[in-house]
């Protein structure tokens, strides 16, 4: 059955599940057996019955409530609690559903395209990584994909399992070294949620709500309709591609001749439609509390069309799942691209920027991989340096450790004479790995940059360069695979920068 035949049933099966009301409890999805409910916090549980229906639901020791309303809904939410378990949760209408081994620990959703859908089987060391990736407190939710075209009451059907070699394989490797960390860091029972899908824009992750209140987001629902224009042209020229393929099988039948080989068919799918995985990938399981989440995306947005909207686009997504959520102001951890060897007209270093402008919002943070990519491969097998990295933002700012989190991030640049003085946040021990620092460019006036000298001075970097008299703009790692070595002691790279606008 085609990928949108199958996502429009499923779509349909959830929405006839929500109106019509089986007589039998039913939970939402997200909930079962071996699952993490965010400690600290109400603990929900919610799902279908027969409208009218009484429904309660029983976990450690409290029982609390709720009657299924005119469409079958029903909603319970029970005492916070500290991280621990295992528990059990029991459910009773008409029927009883039992949960087992349940525990109460820390809930992230990792979300993003192909580099946070990557799995561990592909990263460096991956069967030694596999084979020790024994921890029976870290928990694992696979999403499944699909694209709706309104908000889904539930996610394609998965379940919870604990993390062992078996289950770990196929599981998202930067959510996994991320929930490792912390779990080792803590003690604390980790739940991983992984939504993602690989090649999609930030858009597909945004709600329509969040883009339509937004008149300087309307270039989305533009873009969005260049691409439905350009499949509608490239199926009508497959449906031609497959007539002529078609005679030619019948004449290569009569010849007694190999028949060619089935046309290619255009990718129908809709994971590129705006809020359409937001609708089947993330709002189903808004309801179901989180501590925070993880995100790696940003290549498919890295166009010339797509680039300057990012920065926008990007915070627009943090609220609206912030506002989804309801429980507050979440962290947000986030990866900047990686290093790698991209088309001439490509975008990535204004979408690096687009990344780092994001740091704005409030309870962010990002982890900069400009050292650790991989120039010929945009899927760079490097995923346990990612892992760690967001780790420490969450380590330092939720956790409390005391530790260093960021690497340098440009804070201003100074006129000094006729050199730039350039001012870092995050610089103790600034160094310029394996020799003289380089990635560092200047430009007066007119902004035309050329390479500059730098050098380190204390806590600031000072970059000249003999053909600009009077500099006014700084910018450092500036192109797809940049060439540049500054960290800082705590051997964090610094993250690409431009100064003006």
């Amino acid at each position: 059955m085609p990928l949108s035949h199958r996502l429009f049933r499923f779509a349909g099966v959830a929405l006839a599940a929500s109106l019509c009301a089986p007589a039998a409890v039913r939970l939402s999805s997200i909930l079962g057996d071996h699952m993490v409910v965010q400690r600290g916090l109400p603990v929900h549980v919610w799902g279908f019955a027969e409208p009218g229906e009484a429904v309660s639901a029983t976990f450690r020791g409290e029982t609390r409530g709720a009657t299924a309303d005119d469409l079958g809904h029903w909603s319970i939410y029970l005492t916070p609690g500290d991280a621990g378990g295992p528990f059990e949760m029991k459910i009773q209408g008409t029927n009883t559903i039992t949960l087992s081994d349940v525990l109460a620990g820390d809930v992230w959703v990792a979300s993003g395209q192909s580099n946070m859908e990557f799995a561990v089987r592909g990263v460096d060391n991956a069967n030694q990584e596999i084979a020790a990736a024994n921890y029976p407190k870290i928990r694992l939710f696979h999403v499944l994909t699909a694209s709706s075209e309104f908000p889904l009451e539930n996610v394609l059907v998965n379940s919870w399992v604990a993390c062992d070699s078996r289950t770990v394989a196929d599981f998202s490797a930067v959510a996994y070294f991320f929930g490792r960390d912390l779990h080792e860091k803590t003690g604390v029972p980790v739940g991983l949620v992984s939504t993602s899908w690989g090649g999609t824009p930030v858009d597909a992750w945004t709600s329509l709500r969040a883009i339509a209140a937004d008149s300087s987001l309307m270039p989305v629902f533009a873009e969005w309709s260049k691409m439905m224009d350009a499949r509608s042209t490239s199926f009508l020229r497959w449906q031609g591609q497959l007539t002529q393929w078609e005679q030619a099988v019948v004449r290569a039948k009569v010849e007694g001749k190999p028949a060619p080989n089935h046309p290619w068919m255009p990718n129908l799918d809709q994971s590129w439609r705006p809020a359409g995985l937001y609708n089947a990938m993330i709002a189903p399981f808004t309801p179901f509390p989180i501590r925070g989440a993880i995100w790696y995306q940003g290549e498919s947005n890295a166009s010339q069309e797509r680039a300057p909207l990012y920065a926008h686009l990007f915070q627009a997504m943090i609220r609206d799942w912030r506002r989804a959520w309801g429980v507050g102001d979440f962290p947000f951890y986030f990866v900047q691209l990686a290093n790698f060897k991209t088309g001439a007209d490509s975008r990535w270093p204004e979408l690096r920027e687009a990344q780092r402008e994001t740091l704005a919002l409030a309870n962010t943070g990002m982890a900069v991989t400009i050292d650790i990519g991989n120039a010929d491969d945009i899927h760079p097998k490097n995923k346990q340096d990612v892992g760690a990295r967001l780790a420490r933002w969450a380590r330092a700012t939720l956790y409390g450790e005391s530790i260093e989190y960021s690497g340098p991030l440009f804070r201003q640049a100074t006129a000094d004479g006729g050199n730039l003085r350039v001012w870092f946040d995050h610089a103790a021990g600034l160094d310029a790995r394996g020799g003289a620092l380089t990635g560092f460019e200047i430009a007066g006036a007119d902004r035309k940059f050329v390479p500059a000298e730098a050098r380190i001075d204390g806590s600031t970097v000072v970059v000249s360069a003999a053909q600009v008299a009077s500099p006014v703009n700084v910018r450092y790692a500036w192109s797809d695979n940049p060439v540049c070595n500054l960290y800082n002691a705590a051997g964090l790279p610094a993250s690409p920068f431009r100064s003006g606008e």
